[in-house]
């Protein structure tokens, strides 16, 4: 546990249900009369959210995989500053969509930028906050391809689907490093099976407190 709060983040390639899960755990988790701060990445706060808008506009096409990397960074670090920490401190349940998982797996495994420094990264933008519990909703690129029919791209949605075979590929090798906090779900099943899988897993992550 971070402090006295407990940190939840969730994961996944585009088009997994991040958002879906993350607008549905919240109601559950008000409903338990647990204390709640629900955020995105990169975003959250007035600064963070402005960086949000140079990494997926599609104008910024030539932007260097580095120069990418720093910029979430960045982000992140206002973000656990000024949102983060103080939730955790406060004993809140902090839900994040995306976090430190997404620069390994997009930047790292996507990009081929060294994992090492990555880390490095991390630990500069985090101060060290880790979360408690990941969940990893895997799906395979081509069936989230079909949930983007129709939907306008960010420049990191377009990338394709060998880009994000890669970065999925990356997602399922940290789960093997992290398996005590990162658990996987089937995002190709029912939302109603995803939901009711995420809440098992935060509702005993929090009754055993580990």
């Amino acid at each position: 546990m971070n402090g006295k709060g407990c940190f939840i983040t969730l994961e996944g390639i585009d088009a997994s249900g991040k958002s879906t899960l993350a607008a549905g755990l919240k109601e559950y988790i008000i409903e338990q009369g647990w204390p709640l701060v629900s955020l995105r990445e990169p975003g959250g706060t007035q600064i963070s959210e402005k960086i949000r808008q140079l990494l997926l506009d599609t104008a910024n096409a030539g932007m260097k995989p580095w120069t990418e990397a720093v910029l979430y960074g960045a982000a992140r670090r206002q973000l656990v500053e000024e949102c983060i920490k103080p939730a955790l401190d406060n004993g809140a349940i902090v839900l994040a969509d995306r976090y430190t998982d997404s620069t390994l797996a997009y930047q790292g495994y996507g990009r081929g930028l060294e994992l090492k420094r990555l880390e490095e990264l991390n630990d500069i933008c985090t101060g060290g906050i880790r979360p408690d519990l990941t969940l990893l909703l895997d799906l395979e690129p081509a069936r989230a391809r079909e949930r983007q029919d129709g939907q306008q791209a960010d420049r990191l949605e377009k990338e394709g689907c060998e880009f994000q075979a890669k970065v999925r590929n990356g997602y399922l090798e940290l789960a093997r490093r992290y398996p005590e906090r990162i658990q996987l779900i089937d995002a190709s099943r029912s939302l109603e099976e995803v939901m009711e899988t995420a809440r098992l897993f935060i509702k005993y992550r929090l009754s055993s407190g580990k």
